[in-house]
């Protein structure tokens, strides 16, 4: 593994030097292989030639997160993730006619459940038992119909890999990686699921999530801690709702709602795929056309207009639990497409990015209060205005109040002293080195320009993003250090260790 991570180090450095600028800009080195395929219904492949080994890695990226959601229906843009693999009317079913008569059944009880939960007035107790075990009847019958896993077992049988998804505050993600003479294979599955997905098994499903966010959130102090830093934070966007959604939202989905939600937003203009690996784009255009191009164009999800206001009062949270102490320090910051972006993410670099960074240095390795310090400059998502936050762990006999103390003495150190020439180069450096690093996978990459066209607008500017990166100055720093971390601008939160009360459940 050391060999290997040497490897990869000298590839990134070699890299980085063949890519100085007296040489030309990356974006002229990278965009002279890079294709963009934009179907006419509006789905858009951004493709990478890279043609060392046979394989490709796909990156599907859906304009639609949590933040999309509607009070009363959160956590849906998970619950999708969920249902995209649980496959199509051909795949994962062995009898999808009568399976889908089952479907609709359970649909129907299930309404005629949510009616009486909600009628005015206590509800009749008999009857929703009737209607559970009616449910529960019909869970079972078309359990029958079900090929688990199908849609996998298609990608290993093919040597697929790393096939994976991610719900986010601002997208859905969907990767795999497979040989490149599956790309049609992909095409074909790929396509499938975004058009015809089926509500397979829905309503089984919302227990794994209901105990999802059981063991997540509400079993987990730090899980709720981060709900809680995020609630208080935002008062008024949704980024201050959690993922997973609330516990009673997931309770009362229906399937119809994750269908609606299919509908609105798993549509051509609001997709993008990251394609980077052994293709030929004259070769790959007519399969996108083939199996992408009966999409629905639907409408691209626009901004929010929702926009959290000044905070103006300093914020604080105390979880009391039978755990670990943890301390946190949030601060509001401006978006992923403010001109201080890339002056945010050399500061977390300063102050904790790694064994030679301020915080460490100073909390771990030298008066060892931490026993660990780490920094975030983007929470809970960067497609609005997000966090920056610190986090700490005391070590025996220090306190939570005692790490703080030490992070806002160097956040002040920030604002009024300037970083020495050699800080700022080291980190710079050093920052590059490990962006390019992550370029240097073909997954990595087609992460990187799907993510940057969603959520900026062009993938062009991941790399004029790595060149602000080497423009940010000593008074940039000082500058955006002086605006942001301020009290009027803090949320600070912590857990504090409390014994647990004997008969209780944390004594359990």
């Amino acid at each position: 593994m050391r060999g290997l991570k040497l490897v990869f180090s000298l590839a990134a450095w070699l890299f980085l030097a063949g890519l100085a600028p007296a040489d030309g800009t990356l974006l002229e080195k990278i965009g002279r292989d890079v294709t963009e395929i934009r179907l006419p219904n509006g789905l858009t492949f951004i493709v990478l030639e890279r043609h060392e080994a046979p394989v490709v890695s796909f990156v599907t990226q859906v304009n639609a997160g949590s933040v999309d959601e509607i009070t009363g229906a959160t956590g849906l843009a998970h619950f999708f993730e969920h249902m995209a693999f649980k496959g199509t009317p051909e795949i994962g079913t062995r009898d999808y006619a009568q399976e889908k008569k089952l479907l609709d059944q359970m649909d129907a009880v299930f309404r005629e459940f949510l009616a009486e939960r909600r009628r005015v007035g206590p509800p009749d107790e008999a009857k929703l038992k009737s209607l559970q075990e009616q449910m529960a009847r019909l869970q079972q019958e078309a359990g029958k119909f079900v090929v688990n896993n199908e849609f996998y077992n298609i990608i290993e049988k093919n040597g697929g890999v790393h096939t994976n998804a991610g719900t986010s505050k601002d997208a859905t993600l969907y990767m795999l990686n497979l040989p490149s003479n599956k790309v049609e294979l992909w095409a074909w599955l790929e396509s499938e699921r975004l058009a015809r997905p089926v509500m397979r098994e829905f309503y089984r499903e919302k227990e794994v999530i209901m105990e999802e966010r059981r063991q997540r959130t509400e079993s987990n102090p730090i899980g709720r801690l981060v709900e809680e830093i995020l609630t208080t934070a935002f008062k008024a966007h949704p980024y201050g709702t959690p993922v997973v959604g609330h516990m009673s939202d997931i309770a009362s989905l229906g399937a119809w709602d994750a269908r609606a939600f299919h509908q609105r937003y798993y549509v051509a203009r609001n997709i993008v795929v990251g394609i980077v690996g052994d293709v030929y784009p004259s070769e790959l255009r007519p399969l996108l056309e083939k199996y992408f191009g009966s999409i629905p164009a639907g409408e691209k999800s626009g901004r929010l207009l929702t926009v959290e206001p000044p905070q103006g009062c300093e914020k604080r949270i105390v979880i009391e639990d039978a755990s670990q102490p943890l301390m946190t320090l949030s601060f509001h910051k401006p978006d992923i497409l403010h001109p201080d972006s890339k002056v945010y993410d050399v500061i977390q670099d300063i102050l904790a990015g790694g064994k030679s960074s301020r915080l460490y240095r100073r909390m771990v390795k030298e008066d060892k209060s931490a026993l660990m310090v780490g920094a975030f400059p983007g929470m809970p998502g960067t497609k609005y205005p997000n966090l920056f936050i610190f986090f700490s762990i005391p070590n025996a006999d220090h306190t939570n109040e005692e790490l703080e103390q030490t992070i806002m003495a160097e956040l002040e150190r920030l604002k009024t002293e300037p970083v020495s020439d050699d800080e700022l180069h080291s980190v710079q450096t050093r920052a590059l080195a490990e962006l390019y690093e992550k370029l240097l996978s073909n997954s990595g990459m087609a992460m990187q320009l799907a993510n940057y066209e969603t959520l900026t607008g062009s993938w062009r500017n991941l790399f004029l993003d790595i060149d602000k990166l080497q423009q940010v100055s000593k008074a940039d720093i000082l500058r955006v250090a002086g605006e942001c971390f301020k009290r009027s601008n803090l949320v600070a939160g912590a857990i504090v260790h409390v014994e647990p009360v004997p008969g209780s459940q944390q004594a359990r």
